[in-house]
Protein backbone atom coordinates (compact mmCIF):
# COMPACT_ATOMS: atom_id res chain seq x y z
CA UNK A 1 0.00 0.00 0.00
CA UNK A 2 1.20 3.70 -1.02
CA UNK A 3 0.39 6.62 1.56
CA UNK A 4 -0.03 9.86 0.38
CA UNK A 5 -0.35 12.73 2.51
CA UNK A 6 -0.77 15.98 1.96
CA UNK A 7 -0.94 19.18 4.95
CA UNK A 8 -3.99 21.11 3.37
CA UNK A 9 -7.49 18.76 2.33
CA UNK A 10 -7.42 20.78 -0.80
CA UNK A 11 -3.91 19.03 -2.33
CA UNK A 12 -5.56 15.92 -2.35
CA UNK A 13 -9.35 16.64 -3.13
CA UNK A 14 -8.98 15.59 -6.75
CA UNK A 15 -7.29 12.13 -5.27
CA UNK A 16 -10.46 11.40 -3.07
CA UNK A 17 -13.15 12.27 -5.91
CA UNK A 18 -10.57 9.84 -8.07
CA UNK A 19 -10.68 7.20 -5.46
CA UNK A 20 -12.12 3.68 -6.00
CA UNK A 21 -14.38 1.44 -2.92
CA UNK A 22 -13.21 4.06 -0.58
CA UNK A 23 -12.96 3.44 3.22
CA UNK A 24 -12.26 5.82 6.38
CA UNK A 25 -10.80 5.25 9.31
CA UNK A 26 -10.61 8.09 12.28
CA UNK A 27 -7.89 8.02 13.96
CA UNK A 28 -6.04 11.11 16.65
CA UNK A 29 -8.08 13.29 14.61
CA UNK A 30 -7.80 12.26 11.33
CA UNK A 31 -9.55 10.61 8.95
CA UNK A 32 -7.19 8.36 6.90
CA UNK A 33 -8.85 7.20 3.46
CA UNK A 34 -7.81 3.80 1.86
CA UNK A 35 -8.98 2.52 -1.30
CA UNK A 36 -7.70 2.24 -5.02
CA UNK A 37 -6.45 4.70 -7.20
CA UNK A 38 -5.22 4.02 -11.06
CA UNK A 39 -5.38 0.29 -9.62
CA UNK A 40 -3.01 0.27 -6.80
CA UNK A 41 -3.93 -0.20 -3.09
CA UNK A 42 -3.64 3.54 -1.43
CA UNK A 43 -4.10 5.47 2.00
CA UNK A 44 -4.82 9.08 1.56
CA UNK A 45 -4.63 11.53 5.01
CA UNK A 46 -4.70 14.96 5.23
CA UNK A 47 -2.02 15.83 8.01
CA UNK A 48 -2.97 19.27 8.95
CA UNK A 49 0.36 22.13 8.89
CA UNK A 50 3.13 21.86 10.74
CA UNK A 51 6.37 19.74 11.53
CA UNK A 52 4.27 18.06 14.86
CA UNK A 53 1.43 17.76 12.90
CA UNK A 54 2.74 16.12 9.89
CA UNK A 55 5.30 13.96 12.26
CA UNK A 56 2.15 12.43 14.13
CA UNK A 57 0.60 11.33 10.81
CA UNK A 58 2.81 9.98 9.57
CA UNK A 59 4.11 7.70 12.44
CA UNK A 60 0.08 6.40 13.12
CA UNK A 61 -0.05 5.96 9.19
CA UNK A 62 3.47 3.39 8.91
CA UNK A 63 1.90 1.89 12.44
CA UNK A 64 -1.36 1.08 11.11
CA UNK A 65 -0.88 0.40 7.58
CA UNK A 66 1.24 -1.54 5.98
CA UNK A 67 3.07 0.97 3.11
CA UNK A 68 5.84 -0.32 1.26
CA UNK A 69 6.24 3.84 0.74
CA UNK A 70 5.14 7.09 1.52
CA UNK A 71 4.49 9.93 -1.16
CA UNK A 72 4.25 13.73 0.31
CA UNK A 73 2.09 16.21 -2.29
CA UNK A 74 1.56 20.43 -1.57
CA UNK A 75 2.24 23.32 -2.51
CA UNK A 76 5.69 25.74 -0.92
CA UNK A 77 7.19 28.49 -1.94
CA UNK A 78 10.10 29.23 -4.02
CA UNK A 79 13.29 30.34 -3.17
CA UNK A 80 15.05 29.71 -6.09
CA UNK A 81 14.89 32.95 -8.68
CA UNK A 82 14.41 30.49 -11.55
CA UNK A 83 11.41 28.68 -10.18
CA UNK A 84 7.93 30.24 -10.74
CA UNK A 85 4.62 29.67 -10.01
CA UNK A 86 3.15 26.62 -11.30
CA UNK A 87 6.42 24.89 -11.60
CA UNK A 88 6.86 21.20 -9.87
CA UNK A 89 10.12 20.17 -6.97
CA UNK A 90 10.64 17.21 -6.84
CA UNK A 91 12.47 16.62 -2.97
CA UNK A 92 15.92 15.65 -2.99
CA UNK A 93 17.68 16.46 0.22
CA UNK A 94 15.07 17.91 3.07
CA UNK A 95 16.04 19.86 5.64
CA UNK A 96 14.67 21.46 8.89
CA UNK A 97 15.74 25.27 8.33
CA UNK A 98 14.38 25.49 12.48
CA UNK A 99 16.75 22.79 13.87
CA UNK A 100 19.57 24.62 15.55
CA UNK A 101 21.27 22.59 18.62
CA UNK A 102 24.72 24.12 18.55
CA UNK A 103 27.24 23.68 20.14
CA UNK A 104 26.61 19.81 20.84
CA UNK A 105 25.53 19.53 17.07
CA UNK A 106 26.27 21.92 14.08
CA UNK A 107 23.50 23.91 12.84
CA UNK A 108 20.71 22.09 11.00
CA UNK A 109 22.00 18.58 12.24
CA UNK A 110 19.28 16.35 13.58
CA UNK A 111 20.07 15.69 17.13
CA UNK A 112 21.09 11.56 17.91
CA UNK A 113 20.94 10.97 14.18
CA UNK A 114 23.05 13.53 12.97
CA UNK A 115 22.33 13.93 9.68
CA UNK A 116 21.98 17.24 7.95
CA UNK A 117 19.37 16.40 5.50
CA UNK A 118 17.34 13.15 4.86
CA UNK A 119 17.74 11.82 1.65
CA UNK A 120 14.32 11.02 -0.82
CA UNK A 121 14.05 8.20 -3.01
CA UNK A 122 12.46 7.90 -6.34
CA UNK A 123 13.60 10.41 -8.04
CA UNK A 124 14.28 9.02 -11.28
CA UNK A 125 10.78 7.68 -11.44
CA UNK A 126 9.04 10.48 -10.23
CA UNK A 127 11.01 12.87 -12.77
CA UNK A 128 9.44 10.76 -15.69
CA UNK A 129 5.94 10.66 -14.24
CA UNK A 130 6.23 14.76 -13.73
CA UNK A 131 7.91 14.64 -17.28
CA UNK A 132 4.86 12.82 -18.82
CA UNK A 133 2.24 15.08 -17.11
CA UNK A 134 3.63 18.41 -17.83
CA UNK A 135 3.72 17.08 -21.62
CA UNK A 136 0.00 16.26 -21.19
CA UNK A 137 -0.64 19.08 -18.57
CA UNK A 138 -3.67 20.57 -20.87
CA UNK A 139 -5.72 17.73 -19.73
CA UNK A 140 -5.57 17.92 -16.03
CA UNK A 141 -5.30 21.97 -15.31
CA UNK A 142 -8.20 24.20 -17.04
CA UNK A 143 -7.05 27.35 -19.74
CA UNK A 144 -8.70 29.64 -16.99
CA UNK A 145 -6.79 28.51 -13.87
CA UNK A 146 -3.88 28.98 -15.44
CA UNK A 147 -4.33 32.07 -16.69
CA UNK A 148 -5.67 33.13 -13.21
CA UNK A 149 -2.56 32.26 -11.19
CA UNK A 150 -0.47 33.42 -14.44
CA UNK A 151 1.09 30.17 -14.98
CA UNK A 152 2.25 29.76 -18.92
CA UNK A 153 5.10 26.92 -19.19
CA UNK A 154 5.67 24.68 -15.93
CA UNK A 155 9.00 22.76 -15.42
CA UNK A 156 10.15 20.30 -13.09
CA UNK A 157 13.53 19.96 -10.69
CA UNK A 158 15.05 18.22 -8.77
CA UNK A 159 16.04 19.62 -5.86
CA UNK A 160 16.83 20.53 -1.67
CA UNK A 161 13.31 21.37 0.39
CA UNK A 162 13.64 23.17 3.70
CA UNK A 163 10.91 22.11 6.17
CA UNK A 164 10.10 24.86 9.35
CA UNK A 165 7.44 25.85 11.42
CA UNK A 166 6.67 29.61 9.97
CA UNK A 167 5.57 31.04 7.03
CA UNK A 168 8.43 32.88 4.85
CA UNK A 169 7.18 36.08 3.40
CA UNK A 170 9.69 38.46 3.47
CA UNK A 171 13.06 38.64 1.44
CA UNK A 172 14.94 38.93 4.49
CA UNK A 173 13.84 35.39 5.85
CA UNK A 174 14.44 34.09 1.99
CA UNK A 175 18.08 35.71 1.46
CA UNK A 176 18.83 34.32 5.32
CA UNK A 177 17.65 30.97 3.61
CA UNK A 178 19.49 30.96 0.60
CA UNK A 179 22.73 31.83 2.57
CA UNK A 180 22.66 29.08 5.30
CA UNK A 181 20.90 26.23 2.70
CA UNK A 182 22.06 27.48 -0.86
CA UNK A 183 21.03 24.02 -2.26
CA UNK A 184 17.58 24.52 -1.51
CA UNK A 185 14.79 25.54 -4.05
CA UNK A 186 11.57 25.73 -1.91
CA UNK A 187 10.50 26.33 1.52
CA UNK A 188 7.53 24.76 3.16
CA UNK A 189 6.20 23.63 6.73
CA UNK A 190 6.23 19.58 6.60
CA UNK A 191 8.19 17.55 4.58
CA UNK A 192 11.64 17.14 6.71
CA UNK A 193 9.68 16.02 9.83
CA UNK A 194 8.25 13.56 7.41
CA UNK A 195 10.82 12.59 5.60
CA UNK A 196 12.55 11.72 9.35
CA UNK A 197 9.95 9.79 10.86
CA UNK A 198 10.24 7.92 7.18
CA UNK A 199 13.97 7.47 7.63
CA UNK A 200 13.75 5.97 11.33
CA UNK A 201 10.94 3.58 9.90
CA UNK A 202 13.03 2.63 7.12
CA UNK A 203 10.11 3.16 4.58
CA UNK A 204 10.89 4.60 1.20
CA UNK A 205 9.90 8.37 1.09
CA UNK A 206 9.65 10.91 -1.98
CA UNK A 207 8.13 14.46 -1.67
CA UNK A 208 6.53 16.95 -4.76
CA UNK A 209 5.64 20.07 -4.48
CA UNK A 210 4.09 22.51 -6.31
CA UNK A 211 5.61 26.17 -6.36
CA UNK A 212 2.47 28.49 -5.25
CA UNK A 213 4.50 32.26 -4.43
CA UNK A 214 7.64 33.27 -4.02
CA UNK A 215 7.80 33.06 -0.42
CA UNK A 216 8.30 36.84 -0.46
CA UNK A 217 6.52 40.04 0.49
CA UNK A 218 3.98 39.33 -2.31
CA UNK A 219 3.18 36.12 -0.43
CA UNK A 220 -0.93 36.67 -0.92
CA UNK A 221 -2.55 34.26 -3.52
CA UNK A 222 -5.31 32.49 -2.54
CA UNK A 223 -4.09 29.44 -1.45
CA UNK A 224 -7.14 27.47 -1.16
CA UNK A 225 -7.98 28.14 -4.61
CA UNK A 226 -4.45 27.44 -5.50
CA UNK A 227 -4.84 23.80 -3.56
CA UNK A 228 -8.19 22.97 -5.09
CA UNK A 229 -7.53 23.37 -8.82
CA UNK A 230 -3.79 23.28 -9.48
CA UNK A 231 -1.37 21.49 -7.03
CA UNK A 232 -4.53 18.83 -6.40
CA UNK A 233 -4.58 18.03 -10.11
CA UNK A 234 -1.06 18.39 -10.42
CA UNK A 235 -0.57 15.26 -8.03
CA UNK A 236 -4.17 13.52 -9.78
CA UNK A 237 -1.95 13.65 -13.48
CA UNK A 238 1.94 12.98 -11.92
CA UNK A 239 0.50 9.67 -10.06
CA UNK A 240 -1.36 8.23 -13.01
CA UNK A 241 1.74 8.19 -14.73
CA UNK A 242 3.81 7.20 -11.46
CA UNK A 243 1.72 4.29 -11.05
CA UNK A 244 1.46 2.88 -14.52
Amino acid sequence: MIGIISAMQEEVQSLLDALQNCNTVEKGMRTYYTGMLYNKPVVIVFSRWGKVAAAATTTQLINDFDLEELIFTGVAGGIDQQLNIGDVVIGKELFQYDVDARPFYQQFHIPILNLKSVSTTNNDKLNHAVSFFLNNYDTYILKEERINFNISYPKSVIGDIASGDQFISSMEKIKSLNLNLPTAVCVEMEGAAVAQVCYEYSIPFSIIRVISDKANDNAHIDFSRFANTIASNYILGILEYYFA
